[in-house]
């Protein structure tokens, strides 16, 4: 079974950094992708950073520059550096993680941890 467990997400400065980390019940390699969302307050979730087996990062723009993923396969973790936070930041942001088995795919997500950018 497949579990994604988010945490690090808490009230920042504007400016300011924080990582997010997301730990899963299973290797990071056995998924073929790997991905932060977020859902703005009254907004649609939206992609954050994604990483594809075999392809580079791929970024939102509203983050280009400013955030960065990265994995660490010994810890079945995945990471989402944020840095130059800035108000419209401010959302649940939420772990993702994507599977494919013969014709099948199979999603999975976190719970969600909260991030709150405010002076």
């Amino acid at each position: 079974q497949v579990q994604l467990v988010e945490s690090g997400g808490g009230l920042v400065q504007p400016g300011g950094s924080l990582r997010l980390s997301c730990v899963a019940s299973g290797s990071i390699s056995s998924f073929n992708t790997m991905a932060w969302f977020r859902q703005p307050p009254g907004r649609q979730r939206e992609l954050v950073a994604g990483m594809t087996g075999g392809c580079g990062p791929n970024y939102g723009d509203s983050v280009k520059g400013r955030f960065t993923i990265s994995t660490d396969n010994t810890k079945n973790t995945v990471y989402l550096q944020m840095s130059g936070l800035k108000p419209e930041d401010t959302a649940v942001y939420y772990c993702y993680a994507q599977r494919r088995r013969n014709l099948r795919s199979y999603d999975y997500w976190g719970q969600g941890t909260q991030v709150t950018v405010s002076s």
